[in-house]
């Protein structure tokens, strides 16, 4: 196939006058590129326009320090035209995954035959705009899968510690439930009377009317350390028994009453009291770890949205405290101090909520980010100035240059070695899609403050 034939067949070239397009398939130079061969580079000026005659090319980009394949592109096509219109570099870097073969053209010979082909100019400057659009599309959405990775890895790491604690605690209170089965059984080969195992119920409930009651942990230690000295004296296992019953503040004449009780069975007896202690803790434990784990379930709901209207009344506080909650673990590592000093008279604001709280999500992780693992102090504040509700996120980190707080709503404009700068660009479009508007100013004598306002 003749170069003349291959550009016949591509939509660019069509309406080309024949001439015009003789002489430019006359100028062209072939080329071929082997497996891995580069043919355009991310970032790096274009120095020839191409047309894939065949062979198929790669297209992906670098996202986060990760490179994210966008698409594969079979021959004949073309590539390039409008970054070399533009004098723009490529978005995206393209590879060869099978031998191609190409022909080429230099940029002034490619500029030149767009001047004087108004129908293929026509083409490349259509291509401009829904090709930026899709790769900051691309770009917008790998931020959001990464935001909700690192998120993941906190929750996961949150959801964790009471799962395993809960899961912990049923297996230990299991334990507690045979022993209370099987002290039962023991009290009746033991021939206890009615009327002792009534004065057994009352002393034992005594104990547990007693259990969490305050005391200091050195005085706990110390009874606990009197206890099993007077329960290895009874002929006890102390070691075992003492630490529940330490709990329950019993005394000497707690532990006399209930061997005068039992008698032969008084082994049963203290066991049964401890089981039942440690199981009325263990309750508590196990209601702490699930009440835990629903919370988090809830701040994922009230974070995500779910079940919700895309557009709703919402509480700026709940969205800020739900966010917190999700980013706790950073909170909690870095270490960082929170301080919140909410009006909570705020009347709520119509908004995408999940939206919202992704404009909190990327101002807390930048606040977070400004300490460098050094640990800081951040501030939300929100207050009411007109019609309008106002948050404000400061951070006592090292501060903004003035040039740089310039430019940090610019899209792809970033002062962190990774990353694809478009974080403030999302969070300054979705406040302005919300008819807001977001400023960052200094925190004296050092840091920087995001104000967001948004109409009620």
């Amino acid at each position: 196939m003749t170069a003349l034939e291959v550009l016949e067949g591509l939509d660019l070239f069509e309406g080309v006058e024949r001439p015009l397009l003789e002489d430019f398939a006359a100028r062209a130079v072939p080329d071929r590129l082997a497996i891995g061969d580069e043919l355009f580079t991310e970032g790096k000026a274009l120095e020839r326009f191409s047309v894939v005659v065949s062979g198929r090319i790669e297209w992906s980009r670098c996202i986060n320090g990760v490179d994210v394949i966008l698409s594969q592109r079979e021959g004949p096509t073309y590539a390039g035209a409008s970054n070399v219109l533009t004098g723009d570099p490529p978005v995206a870097s393209g590879r060869a995954v099978t031998d191609v073969e190409l022909l080429t053209w230099d940029v002034p010979t490619f500029r030149a035959f767009l001047r004087e082909a108004p129908a293929a100019m026509k083409t490349t400057v259509r291509l401009i705009a829904p090709i930026a659009q899709a790769a900051d599309a691309l770009v917008r959405q790998q931020e959001k899968l990464a935001a909700l990775g690192t998120l993941s890895a906190g929750l996961a790491h949150e959801l964790n510690n009471p799962a395993a604690a809960a899961r912990r605690t049923a297996s230990e209170l299991g334990e507690a439930l045979a022993t209370l089965q099987d002290t039962v059984h023991q009290f009746v080969s033991s021939g206890v009377e009615r009327e002792d195992a009534g004065r057994l119920v009352a002393l034992q409930q005594a104990a547990l009317a007693r259990a969490g009651e305050g005391e200091s942990s050195v005085a706990a230690a110390d009874r606990e350390d009197r206890l099993a000295g007077l329960l290895d004296d009874m002929g006890q296992e102390g070691w075992r028994l003492a630490e529940p019953l330490a709990r329950a503040c019993v005394d000497t004449d707690w532990l006399e009453q209930v061997e005068a009780a039992a008698g032969p069975a008084t082994g049963a007896a203290l066991e049964w009291v401890a089981a039942s202690l440690t199981a009325h803790t263990l309750v508590g434990e196990l209601h702490e770890s699930t009440a835990r784990i629903s919370e988090l379930v809830a701040a994922i709901k009230d974070y995500t949205h779910m079940d919700r209207a895309a557009v709703e009344d919402v509480d700026v506080h709940a969205g800020l405290d739900s966010t917190l909650t999700m980013l706790k673990y950073r909170i909690k590592h870095e270490p960082v101090k929170l301080e919140r000093n909410y009006d909570r008279s705020l009347p709520p604001v119509t908004v995408h909520g999940s939206e919202l709280n992704q404009v909190w999500t990327n101002l807390l992780t930048n606040a977070l980010d400004a300490f460098n693992g050094g640990g800081g102090k951040i501030t939300i504040t929100t207050r009411g100035v007109g019609e309008d509700v106002v948050v404000e996120i400061a951070d006592d980190g090292p501060g903004i240059p003035a040039d740089v707080r310039e430019k940090l709503f610019v899209p792809h404009f970033s002062t962190k070695k990774r990353g694809s700068g478009l974080g403030l660009a999302i969070v300054s479009r979705i406040v302005q899609d919300h008819q807001g508007t977001i400023r960052v100013e200094e925190n004296p004598p050092h840091g920087s403050i995001f104000v967001v306002e948004l109409p009620a």
